[in-house]
């Protein structure tokens, strides 16, 4: 099964799996369509900083082709990689979006995990889903028009995965990241 991708090719429904790589660039190279356009742009702020944990996630979205994150955690900084693939009447056919973004983890206000439960027919609970945020101490950014009377909201990032996206091995990550980022919230930093 394929999805329309960006430019006439076909793309893969399902994306290889990345969970089993520990290390970044092994995971990046296995799951991201543009790993050197990611990890150069990360490795230009890591600078040899350890990686102790990240996320992935890709998708395809059906106005613009191919999504494309990358979330790491270095103990004080969350660096977050996005690429997205450039609309077809915003620039030349197969432009792309790299965006960078560094947030130290003492904005970091809340970490919350939210887990969908099952039980199977043996009687065992897996877990079908998780959804992870990060509230943040910044505020999101105005919203323009008729909800402009809205009171401002805190900033959130927001990660989650499924069975049927990303599979249990991506699940089991995104949940070790999120409590990886919830261990180092509110410590003292070096």
């Amino acid at each position: 099964m394929s999805r329309p991708a960006f430019g006439g090719g076909d793309l893969p429904a399902v994306f290889p799996d990345w969970s089993p790589y520990q290390d970044l660039e092994s995971a990046a190279r296995a799951y991201l369509r543009d790993p050197d356009v990611a990890m150069e742009a990360l490795n230009g702020v890591l600078k040899g900083a350890a990686v102790l944990g990240f996320t992935l996630e890709r998708f395809v979205n059906e106005v613009n082709g191919v999504w494309q994150e990358v979330a790491i955690c270095d103990g004080s900084r969350l660096i977050l990689w996005h690429g997205e693939d450039v609309p077809p009447d915003d620039g030349p056919a197969g432009s792309m979006t790299s965006s960078l973004r560094v947030v130290p983890v003492s904005t970091v206000s809340e970490v919350g995990c939210r887990r969908r439960l099952s039980r199977t027919q043996n009687g065992q609970i897996r877990v079908d889903s998780i959804d992870v945020y990060l509230l943040l101490s910044s505020l999101d950014e105005g919203v323009p028009g008729d909800e402009a009377h809205l009171p401002p909201r805190h900033d959130a990032l927001r990660f989650g995965k499924t069975l049927d996206d990303g599979g249990a091995g991506q699940i089991a990550r995104l949940e070790e990241f999120a409590r990886l980022v919830a261990s180092v919230v509110g410590r003292p930093t070096l």
